[in-house]
């Protein structure tokens, strides 16, 4: 029996055996004490080799790799990496002298939550919607906590972590302020940030929805613009909006603006023929110091169009594609001047013609003048003569 124990092929198995229990028990080992270490970035970080110390010296493996960044190993055993970055994260392992696993740690690195910059929406009256962005990524999750000073007291605001916002509805509209505190938690730390809300200054309406432009038949001068009020904004008498139109011809820089209290108005003033954009905006009418809303999507129209058949020539003139001519780039005025050049010549041949019978009259008028008074002027010649001659004769007659 001893000879058999002492032979090759049981020795191999033996060792085989043994090899295979060590294995295992470094792979117990390692699922027992491993763990994730969080540290913070820019900072020295420092990692143990498990619990026990009893085996010493150790040898530390970044990722199965001997190469560790700037680190330092101190006389029990621990890892000391120096002012580390984001490259230093990853699965640490601690091993004895003969190779054995000791321990393993993951790293993670980031930093601890700052304060938060915020900023709300109120579309209407009944409902405000705060976000927020972090001027510091912390590479690390986080968990979020928000509440509303509605009034004297705390509400809830209703959470969207994955869009980085939350929600309140009926409000305390009426107090002149109102409050709003989030804090961040991660394992690093937390911050709580507070902002001050004046939702009285911060209420701007949604834009209009379904705005419409249309010709009115029979009217080549005017257009229709029709909208509905914003689906967010109550239709209650008790919070009236006030519209804000503006249209132009496409390739002007100047708009004409209308304001209404309706959901449709008419343009008076179109340019026939002209393609035109409109957009509308609403505003609460009561609260002055309220937002516009954004402009509603550019539209383009134009108004409505005669079209005579009695001349081809006529007809295929008017119906000339419009990317024939150059882009509506001269002033309104001498574009509207276009459409009726007979009648303009004809209206300053009249005007030329008046010009002329005035001055003819004014003329005549002068000369007859000049003559009334050059008549006058000769007989009172003629006058001053014959008493001149009557003197003259009366003195040489004898007395």
């Amino acid at each position: 029996m001893p000879g058999l124990l002492s032979s090759p092929v049981c020795l191999t198995v033996i060792w085989f055996l043994s090899w295979s229990l060590c294995s295992s028990r470094a792979q117990i080992w390692t699922d027992e004490v491993s763990g994730v270490q969080y540290g913070r970035l820019d900072s020295n970080v420092t990692l143990a080799c498990g619990k026990s110390q009893n085996r010493l010296p150790v040898v530390w493996h970044l990722n199965n790799n001997s190469a560790l960044p700037w680190h330092q190993v101190t006389s029990d055993g621990r890892l000391v990496l120096l002012q580390v970055d984001r490259s230093a994260q990853g699965n640490y392992s601690c091993y004895d002298t003969q190779g054995l696993l000791l321990h393993t740690v993951t790293l993670r690195l980031g930093h601890p939550p700052g304060l938060l910059s915020i900023s709300c929406q109120v579309p209407n009256h009944t409902h405000v919607r705060c976000s927020w962005v972090e001027p510091i990524k912390t590479f690390l999750p986080a968990k979020y906590n928000a509440s509303f000073r509605n009034g004297p007291e705390w509400a809830p605001c209703i959470m969207d972590i994955a869009h980085r916002r939350c929600d309140v509805d009926y409000l305390a509209f009426w107090q002149p302020m109102h409050m709003l505190s989030i804090t961040v938690t991660n394992v690093l730390g937390s911050e709580t940030t507070l902002a001050r809300i004046r939702l009285h200054e911060l209420l701007k309406p949604d834009p209009p929805e379904s705005v419409k432009v249309s010709e009115l038949e029979g009217f080549p001068q005017r257009l229709i613009v029709a909208w509905s009020f914003p689906a967010s904004w109550p239709m209650d008498d008790a919070f009236p909006l006030v519209f804000h139109i503006r249209y132009r011809p496409q390739g002007s820089i100047y708009w004409s603006e209308i304001y209404s209290e309706e959901s449709s108005v008419v343009i008076f003033d179109a340019l026939a023929g002209h393609l035109y954009q409109v957009q509308v905006r609403a505003r609460d009418e009561v609260n002055s110091e309220s937002r516009w809303s954004e402009w509603s999507p550019l539209l383009l129209a134009k108004p409505w169009e005669a079209y005579s058949t009695a001349d081809p020539t006529e007809e295929s003139v008017y119906k000339f594609p419009d990317y024939f001519f150059p882009f509506n780039t001269k002033p309104e005025t001498s574009t509207a001047k276009s459409h009726n050049p007979v009648h303009e010549d004809e209206g300053n041949l009249g005007l030329v013609i008046l010009l002329v019978l005035f001055s003819v009259v004014i003329l005549t008028t002068i000369l007859s003048l000049i003559f009334v008074m050059w008549m006058r002027q000769r007989r009172r010649d003629q006058a001053t003569k014959q008493e001149l001659t009557s003197m003259v004769k009366m003195k040489s007659m004898p007395i």
